[in-house]
């Protein structure tokens, strides 16, 4: 779903126009983006955005597998809550991270006669 149908499910649920809904959901996220400079988001229910920084690193071109320096940056980070997990697992778990599969056993060598 990308922005603009976004907007729209907003009128819809609200009783708004799509224009309002548009400034409503610009609202939110013009809100969010300004508190992430300062702050952690939460929206209890739903998740956490929070801003973290990568230190400066050496990356590969993977064209010509030359090594290049990567400058320190800001990015953002979304931890979903449990009213978020809940939904897109209606199991009422959250999957568990997957096991590796455990090896066969090895057959025991053949007897020769």
């Amino acid at each position: 779903m990308r922005k603009p149908e976004l907007a729209a499910v907003i009128a819809e649920k609200a009783d708004l126009t799509k224009e309002k809904a548009n400034e409503v959901l610009n609202a939110i996220l013009d809100s969010i983006t300004g508190a992430l400079d300062k702050d952690t988001v939460t929206l209890v229910g739903f998740g956490t955005f929070e801003k973290r920084h990568r230190g400066a690193r050496t990356g590969k071109n993977p064209q010509t597998g030359e090594p290049v320096k990567i400058k320190a940056s800001n990015t953002v980070a979304f931890k979903p809550g449990k009213g978020l997990k809940d939904t897109v697992n209606p199991t009422g778990k959250a999957a568990a991270p997957a096991k590796a599969a455990a090896k066969p056993a090895a057959k025991a060598a053949a007897k020769k006669k």
